[in-house]
């Protein structure tokens, strides 16, 4: 029963290993175009600039004259009063006829042609106006597009390096874990053989299980990580291994980086905000000028009664054809000018509205490069420290190494207790973890730094 518990536990493990080995190393560069194609924001947003690209078109398109034709038959009576009349909302009906002393209900058919041009051929710019202002969204999305692939970029790259430096703490708790096992059963062994007291068998007992415990919950947030990372890739499965190669070496750090706040994409999103609130103003004082109007008509109408109906109401008839054929045709020509004057009494309100928008977007805007120019101040001071940090890593390293050695020696010689080699061991596992996550800790200040910059090639120029 043994043999075949140890062979199944075998073909287990074999097979978690091929599993391991069969998934497919995601470099951080490969990561980063993965989330840029399937994350739903980035789609969202590109969606977007896509629609307001095609108001511009729109826009444009209404400068153009409206052309209408028309082509209506009808049925019914003529039957008329005399009186004035208003088609309120479009309800009035266009019988025309002679007036009668009684109702009859002679009826025929009739028929109408038209064609009709209207044209605000000039404005005063509305049209112009109101075409920059869909111009302005359109930018206004594109940037925002730009500035969501700039930002999901940074955040990709820094859930991938959380997760490299989580895999390289759980190493080093791998390690601490085992050394940490060879000391119990050191202990175990000499407490069993009477050399030395029963409770530093539980003191190393209790080291081995917080050893344990460290490792478990090391690999909690390594999972909890790769899930993170997984969905900002846009992607639905963690079946992946990250590349923890480029992390053994430095980046190439230059001494002065530029700032170019034209070109920074959080500030050009923010930038045409403002745009687009000045437009709007402009678009607005354009609505206090008068609109000249082209137009031009050519109808032609048919009808079942005759023309002679108001002295012989039996001249009509019923027939289809007879009354749909055009028999009278009319042309016009004009143009008009349509002001409302009071118009600027009411927009005035509006455009002095949209002026404190732009200033208040302008704040924001400003608000923007201050909080850039600071971060650009901590991640200098991050990547000062995270360097100092990595120099002296290996010296903590080295001491805490050469002390848990030292206290491991004097304990198998009987020269020290359980608690000073149980305080040595945390002291190690300390300067390693602190050791493993330097070379990281640069590579997220390197990030920080591009992001502040608002370049992103800084970082990822400097990956293999």
């Amino acid at each position: 029963m043994m043999i075949v518990k140890k062979f199944f536990l075998s073909s287990l493990f074999f097979v978690f290993i091929s599993h391991i080995n069969a998934q497919d190393v995601l470099t951080l560069r490969s990561a980063i175009d993965v989330a840029i194609k399937n994350y739903p924001a980035i789609k969202a947003k590109n969606a977007y600039a896509k629609s307001s690209q095609s108001l511009v078109k729109e826009a444009k398109s209404e400068y153009l004259p409206n052309l209408e034709l028309s082509a209506q038959n009808f049925y019914g009576t003529i039957n008329s009063v005399y009186g004035p009349s208003y088609g309120f909302g479009g309800l009035g009906a266009a019988s025309a006829g002679p007036t009668f002393s009684k109702q009859n209900w002679n009826a025929a058919f009739g028929s109408l042609y038209l064609a009709n041009v209207n044209w605000d051929f000039f404005s005063f710019g509305k049209a112009k106006e109101k075409t920059k202002v869909a111009q302005s969204v359109a930018v206004r999305d594109l940037k925002d597009y730009d500035q969501e692939i700039f930002q999901h970029k940074i955040r990709v790259a820094g859930a991938y390096l959380t997760l490299v430096a989580d895999r390289q703490l759980r190493y080093s708790f791998e390690k601490n874990l085992a050394r940490t096992d060879s000391v119990r059963q050191l202990v175990i062994r000499r407490s069993v053989s009477g050399l030395v007291a029963g409770v530093d068998s539980s003191q190393a007992n209790a080291q081995y299980s917080s050893a344990k415990i460290s490792l478990i919950q090391s690999i909690d947030k390594e999972q909890e990580d790769k899930h993170n990372l997984s969905l900002l890739l846009g992607v639905d499965t963690n079946a992946f291994e990250i590349d923890t190669s480029f992390i053994s070496s430095l980046p190439k750090l230059q001494e002065d980086y530029a700032y170019d706040s034209v070109n920074h994409p959080v500030l050009q999103y923010y930038k045409s905000l403002v745009d687009i609130s000045k437009e709007k103003t402009r678009y607005l004082r354009t609505q206090y000028w008068p609109t000249f109007t082209l137009v031009g008509l050519g109808q032609t109408k048919g009808s079942g009664f005759g023309s002679n109906y108001a002295t012989n109401t039996s001249d009509f008839t019923r027939n289809y054809w007879d009354g749909i054929k055009p028999s009278v045709g009319n042309y016009l020509f004009g143009l008009g000018i349509t002001w409302n004057l009071t118009q600027p009494l009411r927009l005035s309100k509006s455009v002095t509205a949209q002026q404190w928008e732009s200033e208040a977007l302008t704040q924001e805007y400003n608000l923007a490069s201050q909080q850039i120019k600071t971060q650009i101040k901590i991640s200098d001071d991050k990547m000062a420290n995270a360097l100092t940090i990595y120099n002296e890593a290996p010296n903590q390293v080295k001491a805490a190494t050469d002390e848990y050695n030292q206290q491991s020696v004097k304990y198998k010689n009987g020269l020290t207790n359980m608690v000073n080699v149980t305080q040595a061991s945390f002291d190690l596992i300390r300067a390693e973890t602190d050791r493993d996550i330097a070379n990281s800790n640069i590579w997220q200040a390197l990030l920080l730094k591009s992001a502040a910059l608002g370049n992103f090639g800084l970082f990822e120029d400097q990956l293999q």
